[in-house]
């Protein structure tokens, strides 16, 4: 009785981990040391850097300031579209304050003017081009189907359409060029 008595009276010491947010790093962290080997953040890094960009590298004329490269902004493009983001002034935040932007961006910090003027005025004319690339890229590597997409698009565009079925037919016929369906204006834009 005595002992139980004695133990209930001391009191065990709570013990944290460091924790101190005001503390400088001798050196920062590498951001490609924070994202995960297999983020989609990688995928959208490795599939830019792979595709032929001289259309868009062609938009641009010489003689004015230094802006942004057009690598590094379609990345944060194609990466904001994979995340459901398209409000520019959203994108501006997120190349802020996400790190797996900061990483795409590589700490540049475009603003939303920079990133709609890209959008409109610089993709206006490539983007269908560079879109074919990533998707023949992507069924090349295995990432995703052809197949898959259009039947994907159809589900979309049916709508109980009593042309529905006519599209699959043209599909068996013209599946040996994959690019068929890429090239149709109606299914991607």
């Amino acid at each position: 009785m005595f002992f139980c008595l004695i133990s209930m009276a001391k009191k065990s010491t709570v013990v944290f981990k460091t924790y101190a947010p005001n503390q400088g790093m001798l050196l920062p962290p590498c951001l490609d040391e924070l994202i995960a080997q297999d983020h989609r953040v990688r995928v959208v890094a490795d599939v830019i850097d792979k595709i032929n960009l001289t259309h868009l590298l062609r938009q641009y004329e010489g003689g004015s300031t230094s802006g942004y490269h057009p690598k590094m902004l379609l990345k944060v493009l194609v990466y904001d579209c994979v995340t459901n983001i398209y409000s520019s002034r959203k994108i501006e935040s997120a190349v802020k304050e996400n790190i797996n932007f900061m990483r795409l961006a590589a700490m540049n910090k475009p603003d939303h003017n920079t990133i709609n003027r890209f959008r409109g005025k610089r993709l206006k004319d490539v983007l269908r081009k560079i879109f074919v690339q990533v998707v023949e890229l992507l069924a090349e590597e295995g990432l995703v189907s052809l197949k898959e997409i259009y039947v994907d698009g159809t589900k979309l565009e049916a709508n109980a359409n009593k042309y529905t079925f006519v599209w699959g037919n043209i599909y068996n016929e013209k599946e040996a060029d994959s690019n068929f369906f890429l090239r149709q204006p109606r299914y991607f834009f």
